[in-house]
């Protein structure tokens, strides 16, 4: 059943670009989103936008990344017209970064040893400060996943559907209040054992594609679940990612 479009997480920016629309004027509360796509699909620039026009709309956003420091997310930010520096000095975001495969990730809050700091996905569940804001993205969860040493443990012993599981709960307490994860994934990078249970339990299930049109690459979201959606929302979505623009809706399809 469709809830009240004033009830959504609208992702902003109705005058600059069609995005919040054409996904039916926002995320709904209490959902899990997933956006998949290879290498260079827009997953990056997707969950930028997303997070600066949630901050945008009042809302606040928590952005953990295993690629970008601050300093290279506000140029990254900048230079698709998504000026962040107001939004970090107001705290409407908390931004956070993992580096992965270094024993200093900012997401840590405590003096561990360095095969506990590897342990990524505790940690990651720990860190309560992260979890405080209205929106939670994690960009590249698939990342995360992979150099977690209890995640590949398992995924060697054919358990990685279990430890999948055990994720999803922690994430199913805390969307159970209102609040929204997103998880940023490359699909490419993780076993179907692995995957399959993020995209079954998605209550939001994005997928970004780059199609060959001619001798051009063109972009596209196809939209493969949305429950709990406002208005009408278009199954696949054209868009390009230009510098000092940002995201821009080219046309519901590319084919």
């Amino acid at each position: 059943m469709s809830i009240a479009k004033r009830d959504l997480y609208s992702i902003g920016l109705g005058e600059r670009d069609r995005l919040n629309k054409e996904l039916g004027g926002g995320i709904p509360p209490g959902s899990i989103v997933l956006i998949e796509g290879e290498y260079g699909a827009g997953k990056s620039a997707m969950s930028q936008r997303f997070s600066y026009g949630l901050c945008d709309e009042g809302t606040m956003v928590t952005l953990l990344s295993t690629e970008l420091t601050v300093g290279s997310f506000l140029e990254q930010m900048n230079s698709l017209d998504y000026d962040m520096v107001d939004h970090m000095l107001n705290e409407d975001i908390l931004f956070l970064h993992a580096a992965i495969g270094d024993s200093k990730n900012t997401f840590t809050m405590d003096d561990s040893d360095d095969d506990d700091r590897r342990e990524l996905l505790r940690r990651l569940m720990e860190a309560e400060v992260m979890w405080d804001s209205d929106v939670i993205v994690i960009d590249t969860f698939d990342a995360i996943l992979r150099n977690d040493p209890k995640f590949e443990a398992l995924v060697r012993q054919n358990e990685e559907r279990q430890a999948a599981l055990e994720i999803i709960s922690f994430f199913r307490d805390i969307i159970s209040d209102g609040k929204v994860v997103i998880l940023t994934v490359d699909p490419t990078t993780l076993d179907e054992e692995a995957i399959g249970p993020f995209r079954s339990i998605a209550d939001v299930f994005i997928e970004l594609e780059m199609v060959e049109v001619g001798n051009e690459t063109r972009r596209q979201i196809n939209v493969l679940r949305f429950a709990g959606m406002g208005e009408q929302v278009g199954d696949t979505i054209g868009f390009s990612v230009r510098s000092g623009t940002g995201i821009v809706i080219e046309s519901r399809s590319v084919a």
